[in-house]
């Protein structure tokens, strides 16, 4: 049987899991809003996600795509400065099989940034609803937790006789803590929008003194986006998006405009490009952020590689040496591409 409603066409079978996995979401919601639970950012949001590395900041990219999707990146800030912020990341994402709906994931990352750095593992769990009809149609929720630990190096900061502070110990400090996000997505021919709440659920780390740290870090994260996807399979393809952050504590709004370009190759690879501007939206009128960041790669033989610029612009400048980024990918296990689907559901043209 099927039902219309709003012009979208729904399986008897999926409306009953929709409305299950919504009851989940408001429960998993209304728990989350009651916790009195410490905070801390967990990985950092920056401009790689364009590297076809969307579950990096969406879990509800877990197993959206044809294919499973090794990504390693490396980012490094400030080249040339000591003890510079680096970021590894390495992440897997796969649907459970070829007929399952459930989608899985994993990424452990190390952000390091001078005597501060942090390691961490996250799992993800993803539930794709097939809506129906002839075109590509799919509703999607995740959900993530994340185990990480913090360390404080301090070995280095022991000073001759009376200098030395006694709230120092001359030691390494580490504390663990636990966090969740939720995220949903939803798909329709080549549109997309992805959202995504972030830590959401974590436990106390209490690395600084009491009371400096907030208790509020949530972050929210809005990504739409549409695939103009061209008869002609040897044009130029384009694909505008948006990204917006806004931080609850603060106010504090981040928004990406992105622009992507597709060139096709010889043996179905493929040459692309990118550029995004970040600019911030600082509800007390701070000091505005502004960036700009091309990046370009290159996918083949289910292979991809890519590099990513950042220069910083506006009335912050941290550094005027960039931060640089290298993002090698492997796409495995591959399906039958779905039909009028975007890039990062196909990894290459049909």
């Amino acid at each position: 049987m099927v039902v219309l409603k709003k012009g979208i066409l729904l399986t008897q079978n999926s409306k009953k899991q929709l409305m299950k996995l919504l009851k989940l979401t408001f429960l998993i919601i209304m728990l989350a809003s009651i916790c009195d639970l410490r905070s801390q950012e967990t990985i950092p949001v920056y401009s790689d996600y364009l590297s076809d590395n969307v579950y990096l900041i969406h879990p509800a990219a877990a197993g959206i795509s044809s294919c499973a999707k090794v990504r390693l990146s490396h980012r490094q800030q400030w080249v040339g400065v000591t003890d510079a912020p680096q970021l590894q990341t390495i992440s897997y994402n796969s649907k459970l099989n070829a007929e399952s709906n459930v989608g899985l994931g994993g990424i452990i990352f190390r952000d390091k940034n001078g005597f501060h750095s942090q390691i961490g593992a996250q799992g993800t769990f993803a539930y794709h609803i097939d809506m129906g009809g002839r075109n590509f149609n799919q509703l999607s929720f995740a959900l993530s937790g994340l185990f990480a630990q913090n360390q404080i190096d301090e070995t280095s900061f022991i000073l001759p006789g009376e200098l030395t502070d006694p709230e120092i110990a001359g030691i390494i400090r580490a504390e663990s803590y636990f966090n969740a996000d939720f995220g949903m997505a939803y798909h329709y021919k080549t549109g997309f929008a992805y959202f995504t709440a972030k830590n959401l659920l974590l436990t106390a780390r209490n690395l600084q003194t009491e009371g400096y740290e907030s208790l509020n870090l949530r972050r929210y994260l809005l990504s739409v986006g549409y695939f103009f996807d061209y008869d002609n399979p040897n044009k130029i393809k384009l694909e505008p998006s948006t990204l917006i952050q806004l931080t609850e504590r603060t106010g504090e709004i981040l928004v990406d405009f992105n622009l992507k370009a597709y060139k096709k190759l010889a043996n179905n690879n493929m040459l692309w490009a990118a550029l995004s501007y970040r600019r911030s939206f600082d509800g007390n009128n701070f000091q505005e952020l502004t960036q700009i960041t091309p990046i370009i790669g290159i996918n083949f033989n289910k292979t991809l590689i890519s590099y990513t610029f950042t220069n910083q612009t506006g009335d912050i400048i941290f550094s005027n040496g960039g931060f640089h980024q290298f993002t090698v990918g492997f796409d495995l296990f591959c399906r039958t591409p779905r039909a009028a689907a975007c890039p990062n559901i196909n990894s290459s043209f049909n």
